[in-house]
């Protein structure tokens, strides 16, 4: 049985497919090279890309053109020698994380008691833009065959039709989303579940993901036939979600307290990290590339392709 990374990226523009890809693996094998020594890891990595669906050019790094819009401003780079350092749980972490789900659930309260979506409503529009973009029935884009159609559905189907595909190649997967991509990971995962599971996806990763945000709970709970939010049922080992406490848009950095077990009793399992990434002064705790090659995401794909990972 082969076994396969498939990642999944989110709305923000991209380089190129090729070198988004190129990008995500030397990320991954950094990662497994300096924390779990290995040299030339057998990977199998394949990357869900449709940032050329909803923009016309992908970013570059072309000298000379460093005033252009789409100028890339944090490309991949090797970390420096010391950082890729494991994170330290302490108990402040315990505590920012019952204090925003505190928060959260009292505001959850407050819409239920004017019994009306309004203020979801706005506050999605407003601040989260890209929840806004995807969750939009009257959004439309161009699929692969140039039919124009719901956004969402085209942004699905590009997860579904690989999944299935691998599915049915026999591979054994492990599927990593990051940001947005894990919106839509989820719901692509739950909706391959029911009626009948259709796949297996061995290991479930979401980084900096906002699934913790109480507007996405809710919307999921309106929006499945069970009204359960819960581990997608075709999960078969393990769901894994990683978080940097300074991401903004992992604002929530624990799910396990949010999302049911499914049927199998794999549920939601929490791991704070440090996301080194920057660029100059200027850090990005949000960016793809930190979280691929954190100690932690490194062990747990070691786990995942059976290579040791000794400290």
């Amino acid at each position: 049985m082969r076994k396969v990374i498939i990642g999944i990226h989110g709305l923000a523009n991209k380089p190129d497919p090729e070198t988004e890809k190129q990008w995500w693996q030397a990320a991954i094998e950094e990662g497994l090279r300096r924390t779990c020594k290995q040299q030339n890891p057998p990977l199998a990595i394949e990357l869900v890309y449709w940032a050329d669906l909803l923009y016309k050019y992908p970013l570059h790094t072309e000298e000379g053109f460093e005033f252009d819009t789409l100028y890339n401003q944090e490309p991949y780079y090797d970390a420096k020698p010391s950082e890729l350092a494991a994170y330290d749980d302490g108990w402040f972490d315990l505590a920012r994380a019952r204090l925003t789900e505190t928060i959260e659930g009292g505001l959850s309260i407050v819409r239920r008691g004017l019994h009306n979506d309004w203020l979801l409503d706005a506050l999605v529009k407003e601040k989260l833009r890209d929840l806004d973009f995807y969750w939009d029935p009257n959004r439309k884009i161009k699929d692969r065959a140039g039919n124009l159609r719901v956004a969402r559905d085209v942004l699905q189907a590009e997860l579904a039709r690989t999944l299935i595909s691998h599915h049915q190649a026999g591979d054994e997967m492990m599927l990593i989303a990051h940001s947005m991509g894990s919106i839509i990971s989820y719901d692509v995962l739950r909706d391959l579940g029911y009626p009948a599971r259709q796949i297996n996806v061995a290991y479930y990763v979401t980084i900096g993901s906002p699934l913790g945000l109480q507007v996405v709970k809710e919307k999921i709970q309106r929006e499945r036939w069970d009204n359960k939010v819960r581990t997608p049922s075709v999960v078969t080992r393990r769901w894994v979600n990683f978080a940097d406490p300074r991401d903004p848009i992992a604002v929530d950095t624990h799910l396990a307290a949010d999302y049911a077990p499914n049927s199998s009793r794999i549920g939601a399992q929490d791991d704070l990290v440090l996301n080194d990434y920057h660029r100059g002064e200027k850090q990005n705790p949000h960016k793809s590339y930190g979280y691929l090659r954190a100690p932690e995401m490194s062990r747990l794909i070691a786990e995942f392709l059976e290579l040791p990972c000794n400290p």
